[in-house]
């Protein structure tokens, strides 16, 4: 017999055709019958209701193995705008191929003549189903169309209000101007202004104290939305320019010294805080750790290193074994010594005793 490639099973046989009728292929030919049926189940139930939905290519671009004609197809049908669901398969299980295939596929996998006709379309399904999906489209197609002019009747209202709320505050800006003068500024600024200016006696007082009075009323100019702060005289502090410190590098800015020596600083100081919260971390730790009770204010000689000898010092790893294995042989031998004394001792007690 020749080798028989079996693609249920996805082996190769030499006992010929005689392997679909083993029990491990029938077996693995009801699993994959119970889940190509259940897919198509799924389709089947769109028949009479097609469903019609807007385009996503993460879920609308999948494909459907077709074990009967061993081909990958489209499980959808979709023009980029609307998706079928489950129309490429209907339209794949309703040809005549498929349907040769189909009863290829039984014939030599000898699968159960039940499950065949779950897997094919008949005509008059394929014309019933093409009927229905014609009026789930036009029915789509009216749904997008009202949300397209509810969308755009929703932009209109929101642009309406924009406009409305811009000529609001046009209007408001144009009243004020109605009230100034020709030269955009309030009269009664101006009137208490050049009153303030007269009353002056000389050229010097007149031009100081109108520099104090715009310091200190509010002058705003028609059109723009600024407030004049007010002159500030730096000639007692000085400047960056004449070599006086910044602002930024002094404790007080008016005074241009530090408030410390005025003011008592309150609470603990930050040396005093940072020992506080190291002595909080020692407290959490064991009372009797090694190095607990270290003086840690002692001074010591920078060269200063703990000796601990052998290796750490210098030599090799082997020469410090070596070294040890010798120190231990010499305390069993030393301590086997001690015995045989002591043993020896025991023995001329004994005799001594048995001969008295």
């Amino acid at each position: 017999m020749g080798a028989h490639y079996c693609a249920i099973c996805r082996q190769t046989t030499f006992n010929g055709k005689g392997h679909i009728f083993g029990k491990t292929h029938q077996s693995r030919l009801r699993v994959v019958l119970l889940k190509f049926t259940e897919k198509v189940k799924e389709a089947r139930r769109t028949l009479k209701k097609p469903q019609v939905e807007k385009f996503d290519c993460t879920q609308h671009k999948q494909t459907f193995w077709c074990y009967c004609c061993g081909c990958e197809i489209e499980k959808n049908v979709t023009d980029g705008n609307m998706t079928v669901l489950y129309g490429g398969l209907l339209e794949h299980m309703a040809t005549s191929e498929h349907r040769k295939n189909t009863h290829k596929f039984w014939w030599d996998n000898k699968a159960d003549p039940k499950f065949r006709d779950k897997v094919i379309v008949t005509e008059e399904e394929t014309e019933r189903f093409k009927a229905e999906v014609a009026k789930a489209l036009e029915s789509f197609v009216e749904k997008e169309d009202e949300y397209i002019k509810q969308h755009a009747e929703h932009i209109r209202a929101q642009e309406k209000h924009r406009q409305e709320v811009l000529q609001s505050l046009l209007e408001r800006d144009a009243e004020p101007e109605l009230l100034n003068g020709p030269n955009g500024t309030d009269s009664s600024v101006e009137n208490s202004v050049s009153s303030q200016f007269m009353c002056q006696g000389s050229d010097q007082q007149a031009g100081s104290s109108f520099v104090d009075s715009m310091g200190e009323m509010p002058w705003t100019p028609a059109g723009h939305g600024l407030t004049f702060i007010g002159y500030q005289d730096s000639s007692n502090s000085g400047n960056v320019h004449t070599g006086a410190v910044p602002p930024w590098l002094q404790d007080d800015p008016v005074e241009g010294t530090s408030r410390t020596a005025a003011e008592p600083e309150i609470g603990p100081s930050l040396h005093e805080f940072l020992k506080h919260k190291e002595q909080e971390k020692l407290r959490k730790l064991p009372p009797n750790r090694v190095g607990a009770n270290f003086d840690h204010s002692s001074h010591t000689d920078a060269n200063w290193l703990p000796s601990f000898g052998r290796v750490w010092n210098s030599g090799r790893r082997w020469q410090s074994r070596h070294q040890f294995r010798q120190e231990e042989g010499q305390k069993h031998r030393q301590k086997r010594r001690r015995e045989h004394g002591t043993e020896g001792s025991k023995k001329i007690k004994t005799t001594d005793q048995l001969n008295t």
